[in-house]
């Protein structure tokens, strides 16, 4: 077995779908990051229900952006993040459940799919 690293031919190429949902997992942390950053005060108590959420938020963008470099771990962190989402929505209308109840079985058809598992599997990082 060689210990030099592989070549860019020996590696799988990551899949279409896992980087359009690594992107898509970016873009919802940094405009919810954006959006309920705004909403801290410099005065007052510490909100940590508002912390909470920015933290959350942080998990999408650090998820996406290591699942595109082929992390398994973030594949299951974005499984976890989505699924958190439904139980969350749960507490809320049946449409909020529905709708993330559906991202969340596209989602995990995407990052554990064969071709996308093949792919964590091969990623050096």
């Amino acid at each position: 077995m060689s210990d030099h690293p592989k070549s860019a031919a020996d590696q799988k190429k990551r899949p279409r779908s896992v980087t359009v949902i690594s992107c898509l997992f970016i873009a919802a942390g940094i405009i919810g990051f954006t959006y309920h950053a705004t909403d801290f005060r410099a005065q007052g108590p510490f909100q940590y229900e508002l912390a909470w959420v920015i933290f959350v938020r942080l998990l999408a963008i650090v998820g996406g952006a290591f699942a595109l470099r082929g992390a398994n771990w973030a594949r299951w962190l974005l499984l976890v993040w989505i699924a958190y989402h439904v139980g969350v929505s749960a507490l809320h209308s049946l449409s909020e459940l529905v709708m993330h109840g559906v991202l969340f079985v596209v989602v995990a058809y995407v990052l554990l799919r064969a071709q996308a598992s093949a792919y964590f599997r091969s990623a050096r990082w």
